[in-house]
């Protein structure tokens, strides 16, 4: 059974929900990411740009890259990719219970988004 967090992008950020709300709700955190993403796309355009082409850039979540990497991989966290959404002005799209593979256009690294906190800590 798929554990599936969705919202529309055109879906108006929450309004002052309550810390359990943000980050301890059954979505994990994940809405609360990919409003600050949304928020950071209208603060800083050349980043959401950057995120448009497929970077990865580093941000407060593991999963960002801003070089290359001699493992030529790594893990993240589901709450960077639904930053990223956000970021790039997509509806949040996460199965709670599936990784994601990304490949950072600028720097090559593949990256793997996954629910397992033991794989990116």
């Amino acid at each position: 059974m798929s554990h599936r967090i969705y919202r529309e992008f055109s879906t108006p950020d929450r309004e002052h929900p309550s810390f359990d709300e943000r980050i301890k709700g059954p979505d994990k955190g994940l809405i609360n990411a990919w409003e600050v993403g949304r928020r950071l796309r209208k603060r800083y355009p050349e980043l959401a740009e950057r995120a448009m082409r497929g970077e990865l850039p580093v941000s407060d979540y593991k999963g960002g890259v801003d070089k290359v990497i001699k493992a030529g991989r790594k893990y993240g966290c589901l709450r960077y990719l639904a930053e990223w959404q956000g970021l790039r002005g997509e509806d949040l799209d996460i199965d709670l219970d599936t990784e994601v593979v990304l490949v950072c256009t600028r720097t090559g690294v593949k990256v793997t988004y996954t629910p397992d906190r033991e794989k990116y800590s």
